[in-house]
């Protein structure tokens, strides 16, 4: 009987959940860290981070075959005439965004930044492996969408430095916005 009487259930601490789905899918990037990342000596002198020589070396031979079938012609024509003619600029890019992403994401920092690179990551690959799988397919659309949420919700303000970093004091910016 008192089961009937009850109105609608609540979630309990719907922005704990959303901070455990963005630490998850941060670390499932930030581990580029150690699998796409190494150190550049810039002009023989400056270390910076940068895509290593494996990561370099391997990343044409993904592209190649996410080409080769791919059905999108003009994803096709890009991963051909641009990806693989500049396969160093694109091995860095994807290891310092993946590298963006997941430490952003895992420490609630800077999170639509490292959302939006992450967005445009997933999209990426879900264009270049799409036809590869149904599997694929699915991965990379709740990626895309877990992307937006992250964005929307700013998902770093739980669990994460962005709150620290984003909280409104009396008289600043912040306290004088027009959203939540």
């Amino acid at each position: 009987m008192a089961y009937a009487t009850r109105t609608a259930a609540s979630m309990s601490h719907p922005d704990r959940w959303l901070a455990v789905a963005r630490i998850v899918v941060g670390l499932y990037f930030a581990k580029a860290v150690i699998t796409k990342l190494g150190i550049v000596m810039v002009g023989g002198v400056v270390p910076l981070p940068g895509a290593s020589a494996r990561w370099i070396s391997t990343m044409p031979k993904i592209v190649s075959k996410q080409a080769e079938g791919n059905p999108i012609l003009f994803y096709k024509h890009f991963l051909e005439n641009t990806v693989l003619t500049h396969p160093e600029t694109f091995a860095q890019l994807t290891a310092i965004g993946e590298t963006i992403t997941g430490i952003g994401l895992t420490l609630g920092l800077l999170t639509g930044v490292a959302s939006l690179a992450g967005l445009v990551l997933a999209t990426n690959y879900g264009l270049a492996t799409q036809w590869m799988s149904p599997g694929q397919q699915g991965f990379h659309l709740v990626l895309v969408t877990l992307m937006i949420c992250f964005f929307g919700a700013r998902a770093g303000r739980t669990w994460g430095l962005d709150a620290r970093l984003w909280t409104a004091r009396p008289g600043s910016f912040l306290a004088r916005r027009p959203f939540s």
